[in-house]
């Protein structure tokens, strides 16, 4: 039973590894849940009032008189045609994944050490596109929140542009 923790922590090791080469979590989050897995410490989770105040005190990344630039807009755009939501292959390996990695029940199934130590492979690879996928859907939130913000930066910033023309032209 161990050896399976053992082999757990290993492979989201490996999942937490490939987080911070994509900077996918800032790195206290990513230490955190180090510690978490390796038990070096207790992790204190955070309230929903904490989350939300922390939400609250993001600065936006450009200033309101420097608006985004069309470049940096058309980039980040093109930047989401890749997103992970939109890929069709991992889309078609998490459906393909056979039904024994899906449903408890037939775990009944296992008759010798051989057929288990197979089962445990598939949900090992199962849990590592999972966790990778997962990774990559929430860095694509949070490059879609930026982008959100660089739009409504943009925008503001043309509908003043505009205001302050047509008031020329009166």
């Amino acid at each position: 039973n161990s050896e399976s923790d053992e082999s757990c922590k290993k492979h989201l090791g490996r999942v937490l590894s490939i987080w911070e080469e994509r900077s996918v979590y800032e790195n206290d989050v990513l230490e955190q849940l180090r510690q978490a897995l390796y038990g070096d410490r207790k992790v204190r989770k955070r309230t929903y009032e904490q989350i939300k105040v922390d939400e609250n005190n993001c600065s936006p990344r450009s200033s309101p008189t420097d608006p985004p630039q069309t470049t940096d807009l058309i980039r980040a755009l093109q930047e989401l045609e890749n997103a992970a939501s939109g890929d069709a292959a991992v889309h078609q390996r998490i459906a393909s994944l056979p039904i024994e990695v899906q449903d408890v029940s037939l775990l009944d199934r296992i008759t010798d050490k051989e057929s288990g130590e197979q089962l445990s492979k598939m949900v090992d690879d199962a849990c590592m596109l999972l966790a990778d996928y997962n990774g990559r859907l929430a860095a694509e939130i949070d490059d879609r929140k930026q982008l959100t913000r660089m739009l409504s930066d943009f925008l503001r910033c043309q509908k003043e542009f505009l205001a302050e023309k047509e008031h020329k032209l009166e």
